[in-house]
């Protein structure tokens, strides 16, 4: 299986300051992707800063590292942009935030129309899946995406930052 990182075609604009994935929000995740078939992938270490009860970290930025990897997954799979529609998140064990670094994965399950399923899983540093969730994904039109969005062409995450 050919795995490729994912360029972040949207560092280019000075206002880009998204809490999943920008490199430049002093307080964000700067999550960075990749593709492995027909995942996309992220590996991200937290801090204490992510806890929410000891040690553990908080259901909220658990929910919004996989909500952003729903993003990318269709950016990427899908070559346009849209928005979540739904999320139904189920945690399965604690992720505790001592235990080093955790990996996030998902993929398109189905598509309705302009509705994408996508499921992605949580795992931690020994494998266990933590937390998974299904969520529907408005998909705008490419053209849309474009116009709305300044969406790049889908060569634009294969690119140099």
């Amino acid at each position: 299986m050919q795995i490729r990182k994912i360029t972040n075609p949207f560092i280019k604009s000075e206002s880009y300051n998204c809490f999943g994935c920008s490199p430049r929000n002093p307080l964000g995740l700067k999550l960075e992707f990749r593709e492995e078939g027909e995942w996309i992938t992220a590996v991200w270490t937290p801090t204490r800063d992510h806890e929410g009860w000891h040690n553990v970290l908080h259901g909220g930025i658990q929910t919004t590292m996989l909500d952003e990897l729903g993003s990318w997954v269709v950016f990427v799979k899908l070559g346009t942009a849209g928005v979540t529609s739904r999320l139904e998140m189920k945690f399965i064990k604690p992720v505790h935030i001592d235990k080093g670094e955790l990996t996030i994965k998902g993929r398109i399950r189905e598509t309705r129309r302009n509705i994408v399923i996508i499921e992605a899983f949580l795992y931690n540093s020994s494998g266990e899946c933590c937390a998974e969730t299904l969520m529907h994904y408005f998909a705008f039109s490419q053209e849309k995406a474009r116009e709305m969005m300044m969406f790049p062409e889908p060569e634009a995450f294969y690119g140099k930052e």
